[in-house]
């Protein structure tokens, strides 16, 4: 196969020297092109047509995500964002991700070479997955500020009652899946089952992600903490970093936040929580597995099913990546595979109606 080719757009030089230096040890890839800023970039892009871009957020002559947005709706192609660990740059990758970048980087503040080094392999996937990914046109941006849900579908407009409490919905994503997630909550009533996400971000994202997913959703959305109740109505976020699982307390289910290991190469990791879900909650869970590269949570998502729990799978069309989905149909896991658009109609179905005789089974 051809190496993929790779244009690195970054203001420092340092950056794009590490950069480079990592994209061209790995044997597939090659870098063929760096620019300090996006004017020359436009025209490496338009000379070299490179298979994916890694772009830095904050650039002079023009900003990243002003690039972003015209290279998106001109010339759709895939683009892993750098972005700094802070709170302004944590926004703008979010906002980079709404207007299509498929995945991002985040540099330390401090010691750029260490870190992009120690990072490495993990740019690397990163780039992989971006040249695999499908690729749109940048939708209609989302409002700067809180705007009513998309109309819920009919059947999720009944009052959900007993079942909220009984219930849990498990959701894990990774690559495209800030945006994914997004589709299926904002579609949730406000009397849905808890939600518990996984969703691949590293530390310092994941409070702007679930203050603006919050913002968007009737059910409200927050980071994860320890020892919490699990609670209908809300869905908790795994904190970047840390794995996220469930406990039963009494006749509560608890959130428990942790530290350990990464599994499958990540934390926290879709198989803790979904692993979690299978021994605590068994025939009340609903597992979710949308977009994402590898196959953290297949496994998990199998023993979901074996514990009786009920499980769809987002399809491969409506996926920016068909990884984890993939392995989790391939395992045996999923009872329905549902465009994206469908998933959150489909939950309330099967919430409602024991026979799920609307769903497509697999």
């Amino acid at each position: 196969m051809n190496p993929i080719r790779v244009v690195v757009v970054d203001d420092s030089a340092l950056v794009r020297s590490l950069l480079t230096e990592i994209i061209n040890r790995q044997p597939d890839m090659r870098c063929v092109g760096a620019a300090a800023d996006p004017l020359v970039a436009r025209e490496m892009i338009r000379s070299l047509a490179p298979d994916v871009i890694t772009l830095d957020v904050e650039m002079p002559k023009m900003d990243g995500l002003d690039f972003l947005a015209r290279l998106m709706r001109l010339r759709p192609m895939p683009v892993v964002m750098v972005s700094t660990l802070t709170a302004r740059g944590a926004e703008t990758t979010l906002r980079a991700l709404e207007l299509g970048a498929v995945d991002f980087v985040a540099k330390p503040k401090i010691g750029v070479a260490d870190g992009l080094r120690q990072l490495g392999a993990d740019i690397s996937e990163k780039i992989r997955a971006a040249a695999r990914a499908q690729i749109r046109k940048a939708p209609l941006p989302l409002p700067a500020v809180a705007a009513p849900a998309p109309a819920a579908p009919a059947a999720a407009a009944r009052p959900m009652g007993r079942l909220s409490t009984e219930k849990i919905v498990f959701l894990g994503a990774s690559t495209g899946g800030t945006e994914a997630t997004r589709e299926v909550l904002t579609r949730l009533p406000a009397d849905f089952p808890a939600v518990m996400i996984t969703q691949h971000m590293p530390p310092g994202f994941t409070t702007s992600y679930a203050r603006r997913l919050d913002s968007l959703c009737r059910i409200r959305v927050a980071e994860a903490e320890d020892g919490q109740r699990v609670l209908p109505g809300h869905a908790y976020i795994a904190p970047g970093g840390l794995h996220l699982s469930v406990e039963r307390s009494g006749a509560n289910y608890i959130a428990r936040v942790h530290d350990g290991e990464p599994v499958n190469r990540h934390k926290p990791s879709v198989d803790v929580l979904f692993h979690s879900a299978a021994r605590v909650v068994g025939p009340n869970a609903l597992g979710v597995m949308l977009t994402g590269m590898g196959a953290d949570g297949a496994r998990a998502m199998r023993a979901m099913r074996e514990a009786g729990s009920w499980n769809v799978c987002q399809d491969e069309a409506s996926c920016v990546v068909f990884g984890m989905p993939r392995e989790a149909i391939a395992a045996g896991a999923a009872h329905a595979v549902l465009p994206l658009g469908q998933i959150a109609e489909a939950l309330t179905e099967q919430l409602r109606s024991t026979a799920g005789l609307s769903i497509n089974r697999v």
